[in-house]
């Protein structure tokens, strides 16, 4: 009997996580929402955008003010960030010719993640959902490396 608990025990702790837990596939669709972010603006892509996104995604920084010197929160919807995709890069301008992207797992859940996004001149922390099977990015939080930029 204890040998048999002791067996059952160690198949529930070592299967566990891959029961109840994020799969290596899960991983690899969570850093491709981030890349899609990201690559879609390097060539422009709005369906490439789109597929990263949440319809109601909120992209969210700080501001400042010029009249009143004052920060703020800036936010960008899905929406914006289609047309942004489609226009932003459009003379192959923006980036360098070897773009940075860097995609750090900080927390993984079964359905929720939180990644950070390292770019080029910008940092990117989002939240990302798994909804009917697809992972979809629902927050960022961004910044200029150089905040004297906002």
């Amino acid at each position: 009997m204890t040998i048999r608990f002791l067996f059952l025990s160690l198949v529930l702790l070592l299967t566990g996580n891959t029961i109840f837990g994020q799969t290596k596939q899960d991983s690899l669709e969570i850093k491709q929402a981030a890349l899609d972010y990201i690559e879609s603006q390097h060539k422009p892509n709005p369906l490439q955008m789109g597929r990263a996104l949440h319809p109601r995604m909120v992209k969210r920084t700080f501001w400042k003010d010029k009249a009143t010197g004052k920060d703020y929160v800036r936010e960008t919807t899905t929406e914006a960030m289609v047309l942004l995709a489609e226009s932003y890069n459009k003379n192959g301008d923006k980036f360098p010719s070897s773009p940075k992207k860097e995609v750090k797992m900080l927390d993984v859940s079964e359905r929720t993640a939180s990644v950070k996004l390292i770019a080029d001149e910008w940092i990117d922390y989002m939240h990302i959902v798994k909804l009917n099977g697809t992972w979809k990015i629902v927050n960022v939080l961004w910044q200029f490396n150089d905040t004297e930029q906002h």
